[in-house]
């Protein structure tokens, strides 16, 4: 089974996460930032993978750390999960519409990370949330995990619909991209490695 699990802890926050790809019965989230927990759900059921998360962050400051500090856990754990990578799909993207947004993820798990974030957000708060630190937690988890990543709302109004579309888009975008395919040979690449 493709399972990896870490532990951080710095002067700002203490971040536990461990995924486990080919096993999504377990979905545990807990970082004390509400709205985020619910998107990290929705990440880990479209992306059909397990996923505990427990974050103790220093929130009577504000959500940044711990949003970005579980971004950037989260990347290292799918990283190490994947292994040598053979056999997965590689690549992944979805449309998902959520009521008047349309949302839309494309990713390579190439080793080559980069971030490609095009959305706007009119609401600057969801509860405790910072809606600013959506780009800073992709941005986290595609560097972390070595992975290149498009994200973008292509229209909407809602702000909670534009980022729980991304988070859909971003976790249907994984499910694809880290699917094993008995037709692959090795890794998905001319190189013969991905890294």
């Amino acid at each position: 089974m493709r399972s990896a699990s870490k532990q951080r802890k710095t002067n700002e926050t203490y971040i536990e996460v461990a995924v486990k790809l080919d096993n999504s019965e377990e979905v545990t989230i807990e970082t004390g930032v509400g709205f985020f927990d619910h998107m990290l759900e929705l990440l880990a059921r479209h992306g059909r993978f397990g996923l505990v998360v427990k974050a103790d962050g220093d929130l009577h400051i504000d959500s940044h750390h711990t949003v970005e500090d579980v971004g950037i856990v989260l990347g290292q754990v799918l990283k190490e999960a994947l292994g040598d990578k053979k056999q997965i799909n590689r690549y992944g993207h979805a449309y998902v519409p959520m009521d008047e947004t349309l949302g839309f993820v494309s990713l390579d798990i190439s080793g080559r990370p980069f971030l490609a974030f095009d959305a706007s957000f009119e609401n600057q708060k969801l509860g405790n949330f910072d809606t600013e630190l959506v780009r800073e937690f992709f941005q986290a988890f595609a560097f972390q995990s070595g992975i290149t990543l498009h994200a973008r709302v292509l229209y909407g109004i809602n702000t909670h619909h534009k980022i729980e579309a991304l988070f859909k888009a971003l976790g249907r975008s994984l499910s694809e991209a880290i699917r094993i395919n008995p037709d692959i040979k090795g890794v998905n690449s001319t190189k013969g490695l991905i890294e």
